[in-house]
């Protein structure tokens, strides 16, 4: 019996650290002595740090697990109903639709990317001129995708890269030193410093890719789904969207390019790490051999991949269905035209997405809990006390803080809805109504790159196989971001302040 209960404490979590399994074990112990002391609202806030805590040890352990059992107990504890939090995941739906497919769509495209990234790194040898252009790419297709399926091609593009690079390596070695996280036991000395390096290399560019879909993300009506919601509100079309943005994004805009720049030049915060010529000579015999070994079949599934690309652009540009639903048709297409047929060569797409997509639900969870707790009430009373200026001023600051920890399309939507009842009641003018919407939007887009809870996106790439790849655990992440945070953030706020 002992052995028995021995063996239920060693499977809890797994094989995480042990002070992080007591860690989440006292949470879960804490948490229903704090909701009978100091109440449900404190508690909500515990709860909500809880959480965050477990998205911060995402290379500890998968988030989904501790992060699952407190909202399983937050839901028993009368903190979330059920009901609501199904009404949170429904009104979420078309993004859990889109990493259920759009996020598989890619996965069949990644020769083709890997063919275009690959011969764009081996080409653009500037790391300054391929951070930039991997920024500008990022905003350019964010702002007529989904935020979610860019970062998606950036992980697919990134994993390739490892993974060309590792086999190489570890081919080439058969002995060497043990690094936690990944395969690196086939791994010598010779190439030790070089994957580090590449690592750095593939951190840099990643990061730089996803705040572009935050920078172009918050520019158009499609760009992100808070933004979408914020313009069926107003009434708002594309175009008339897109200009009443420019005064508080382009500022941003060109300022999020330059201190791309400047970080890549001066090499801060993490940034400036080199692509290691040994590296970029097995990415260019790798590329050299696929063309040599590429048969008419290989040819037309490029050609295919290319199409089908074109397609999707233009798909998600014209907004012709639901994002989720083209990634489905990517996946009909590509599968179909490039002969998979198989079904456990499609299930292998699936196996990206779905955990993350689990984790999103569990995330609406806690979401509930700060919704049916009214955590964000006394900020929002306090944003709606100033007037004039000062009040765009203060929905800016107050949307970019909560959305640093929370969901920004649920802050989004709790305050164009609080905006739209204060206009409703005459309080607020039309032209006040009208810039207050257009802080809101800014104020969830901008600052929100300072966390990964911040932005979808963010998050994505912290919980994705790439992650655990090039060591981006969520302080690197945060810490790489940070000069993006404060250089985009007081941009947005002086855009709001002088030019708005």
């Amino acid at each position: 019996m002992a052995n028995l209960r021995s063996a239920f404490i060693e499977n809890f979590l797994g094989h995480s650290p042990r002070w992080y399994i007591y860690s989440i074990l006292t949470f879960l112990l804490l948490n229903p002595v704090l909701l009978a002391t100091v109440g449900p609202f404190l508690t909500g806030w515990v709860i909500m740090a809880e959480f965050i805590f477990t998205l911060a040890m995402a290379l500890k352990c998968y988030p989904l697990q501790p992060g699952g059992l407190l909202a399983m107990e937050s839901i028993i504890l009368g903190m979330a109903r059920p009901e609501e939090v199904y009404k949170e995941v429904l009104h979420n739906f078309p993004v859990i639709l889109l990493l259920m497919f759009m996020v598989a769509g890619i996965y069949f495209m990644k020769e083709f990317l890997l063919f275009v990234f690959g011969n764009l790194v081996i080409k653009v040898r500037s790391k300054i001129a391929l951070s930039l252009l991997f920024c500008f790419s990022g905003a350019f297709l964010s702002a007529f995708l989904d935020a979610l399926t860019v970062t998606a091609v950036i992980i697919a593009v990134a994993v390739g890269f490892f993974s060309v690079y590792h086999r190489f390596a570890s081919s080439h070695e058969s002995h060497g030193s043990a690094h936690d996280h990944s395969n690196d036991n086939n791994i010598g000395e010779k190439h030790t410093q070089d994957l580090e390096s590449f690592r750095g290399f593939l951190r840099n560019i990643s990061m730089h890719g996803a705040v572009g879909t935050a920078l172009g993300g918050v520019m158009t009506l499609v760009g992100e789904p808070q933004n979408l919601l914020i313009a069926h509100v107003m009434g708002w079309h594309f175009g008339e969207f897109f200009v009443r943005m420019l005064p508080i994004t382009l500022p941003v805009l060109v300022v999020g390019l330059t201190t791309c720049f400047v970080v890549e030049k001066m090499e801060w915060f993490g940034y400036g790490a080199k692509l290691p010529d040994t590296v970029r000579k097995v990415l260019e015999d790798f590329s050299r051999g696929e063309v040599e070994k590429r048969d008419d079949k290989g040819t037309a599934r490029l050609i295919t991949q290319a199409v089908v690309g074109v397609l999707l652009i233009i798909a998600l540009a014209l907004h012709v269905a639901e994002v989720g639903l083209v990634g489905l048709s990517v996946i009909i297409l590509l599968t179909a035209f490039n002969g998979i047929t198989e079904e456990h060569q499609i299930g292998k797409a699936f196996e990206e997405a779905l955990p993350f997509t689990a984790l999103l639900v569990v995330f609406f969870t806690i979401v509930t809990v700060i919704h049916e707790q009214h955590l964000f009430s006394p900020i929002i009373d306090w944003t709606l006390s100033f007037s004039g200026n000062s009040q765009l001023v203060a929905f800016y600051i107050a949307n970019g803080l909560l959305s640093a920890i929370s969901d920004n399309v649920f802050v989004a939507t709790i305050y164009i809805s609080e905006a739209k009842a204060a206009f409703d009641a005459g309080a607020i003018s039309p032209e006040q109504f009208n810039h207050i919407a257009v802080a809101i939007n800014t104020g969830t887009n901008i600052p929100s790159v300072a966390t990964p809870n911040g932005q979808a996106a963010f998050l994505f790439l912290l919980t994705s196989a790439i992650s655990a790849l090039i060591r981006l655990s969520y302080m690197r992440m945060v810490i790489l971001a940070l000069p993006y945070t404060i250089s985009m953030t007081l941009t947005g706020l002086l855009s709001v302040m002088f030019i708005l």
